[in-house]
């Protein structure tokens, strides 16, 4: 590197010299205009006291930590994020569905709030150190008549994606649907297991609270607990427990038992799609995406 004639250091061939007084940008950065600093370029160290996302991963908002964004990988969870083991189950899914080779990146997480990136072999390999997530916000609960065929497993998978905390089957006055004590309990295994796949393919890193199926009185006995009516007030970030209908509706007994309704659409919806309607909203709700409907 050569002077210049007044004493300062020539940048390298190709390069512009800064004005006097300011310090040249990173190489590849183009320096702000004056009096603005530049921002990060994304190749230098996050700021102090901040953690630097996994590589390929976007930073969060401040104060926040990211789940995986599914940039690394395929989602699996295990119960030791400190010594990682797939099951069974989860190693031939990813191996022979997902087709996952060894040296293959995934993430796993420990079902609340954890989750590292590793490496598919064998042995999972880690290939960072932990992440500790916090929960969104309020939790949400969407509680759901059952209804016929397998749409409680369509139900309990899309609720799971969208990101519901607790969801309770229950028994309405109207359900088609009877299950014997035996069958509840199958079925409750059954919708646990869709829970979990559903998170995987999410890439969340709390895995949903799935109840056994339940009674109405349960169920509308819970906390905060409104029921889900086309001509209720507007929903607001307060609700955050909903009841959804069976295919025959409310009966009168069961609308009065529960003061507070909350419409979520002015046409009539079924079952399956006011559940999956609720919770996208509740979720936008929280997230602030959108903002509660003016009162009037």
């Amino acid at each position: 590197m050569s002077s210049t004639s007044d004493g300062q250091v020539a940048p390298p061939d190709g390069q512009v010299a800064p004005p006097d007084g300011q310090v040249a940008p990173p190489d590849g950065q183009v320096a702000p205009p004056d009096g603005q600093v530049a921002p990060p370029d994304g190749r230098g160290r996050p700021p102090d006291g901040q953690v630097a996302p996994p590589d390929g991963q976007v930073a969060p908002p401040d104060g926040q930590v990211a789940p995986p964004d599914g940039r690394g990988g395929p989602h699996a969870f295990v119960l030791d994020l400190g010594r990682p083991e797939l099951s069974d189950d989860d190693r031939h899914h990813l191996a022979r569905v997902l087709r996952t080779r060894p040296g293959d990146t995934l993430t796993v997480s420990d079902g609340v709030g954890g989750w590292r990136a590793c490496r598919f072999g064998d042995e999972l390999e880690p290939l960072g150190e932990i992440v500790r997530t916090t929960a969104p916000g309020a939790s949400l609960t969407v509680a759901f008549a059952l209804v016929k065929a397998g749409r409680p497993e369509l139900i309990v998978q899309k609720l799971t994606e969208l990101g519901i905390d607790r969801i309770v089957p229950f028994v309405a006055a109207r359900s088609v649907v009877r299950w014997d004590d035996d069958k509840a309990a199958r079925q409750a295994e059954r919708l646990d297991r869709v829970a979990r796949e559903a998170s995987m393919q999410s890439r969340r890193c709390f895995l949903p609270e799935v109840s056994a199926p339940t009674t109405f009185a349960a169920a509308s006995g819970l906390a905060g607990a409104v029921l889900a009516e086309r001509d209720g007030r507007s929903p607001d970030r307060g609700t955050r427990v909903v009841l959804v209908g069976p295919e025959g509706g409310w009966t009168e007994d069961e609308r009065c038992s529960v003061s507070d309704h909350v419409g979520f659409g002015a046409h009539v919806l079924r079952s399956e799609t006011a559940a999956l309607a609720v919770a996208a909203i509740l979720g936008a709700l929280r997230a602030g995406l959108v903002a509660p409907a003016a009162r009037t």
